[in-house]
This record gives C-alpha cells, structure tokens and sequence, in this order.
C-alpha cells in the first residue's frame, strides 16, 4: 500500500506558473509508475501526466503538452508538477495517483490506477 499526499495548489494568474508536489509514504516509492489527474467542476476526472518508475518515460495530455513538466525524486519519495504559461481552463482538482507496482509500460487510463491522493485545487484566473 502506498499512501499519497499533494500539495502546492492555489491561486494564480494567467500565464502564471504552479509546482505541484505528492508526497509518498508507505512502500518503495520507485516500484510505481506515478501519473497526475484532474477534474473540474461537473467534468470527469481526466489524464494529464505519467511518469515510468525511474523517470524515464513520460507521457502528456494534448492540453497541457509544453506547459506541464511531470518529475520525480525516488531518494525523496516524491512526484512533481511543474506548470508554467497557466490557463484558466486548467481550473480543477489535481490528483496524484500511483499505478499497480512493477508495471512494465505507462498508462493514461484512470483505472490502472490503485492509489490516490486527496487532492490539491489549482484555481487560475483571467
């Protein structure tokens, strides 16, 4: 079991910029591929980022591609969102969430998930 915790949200600017971070405790941070959602108000829970155990491998959402840097510290045991040039349609509850330990690939499917955080509200405004 791994347990997540996110912090960094708030409130910005257009075209400003936001570091999200997720705190891991409670298993061996680097058996996890780690991916960050969101969801906005009335909207479903959709991908942004994923990250492969030892940061190798990446995939973004089409909407954030360029602007949002997905990383990771396994000697920290923690996962980061790097968002820059912010829109206000980037308006939502951000998730971290950690895959099924030892997968061999990378997922953007929000049921290969297993572990979640409470969430983080990144709130940009025009």
């Amino acid at each position: 079991q791994v347990q997540l915790v996110e912090s960094g949200g708030g409130l910005v600017q257009a075209g400003g910029s936001l570091r999200l971070s997720c705190a891991a405790s409670g298993s061996t941070f680097s058996n996890y591929a780690m991916a960050w959602f969101r969801q906005a108000p009335g909207k479903e829970r959709e991908f942004v980022a994923v990250i492969n155990r030892f940061g190798a491998d990446t995939k973004y959402a089409d909407s954030v591609k360029g602007r949002f840097t997905i990383s990771r510290d396994n000697v920290k045991n923690t996962l980061y969102l790097q968002m820059n040039s912010l829109k206000p349609e980037d308006t939502a509850a951000y998730y971290c969430a950690a895959d099924g330990p030892f997968h061999p690939t990378v997922s953007v499917a929000i049921s290969s998930y297993d572990y979640w955080g409470q969430g983080t509200q990144v709130t940009v405004s025009s």
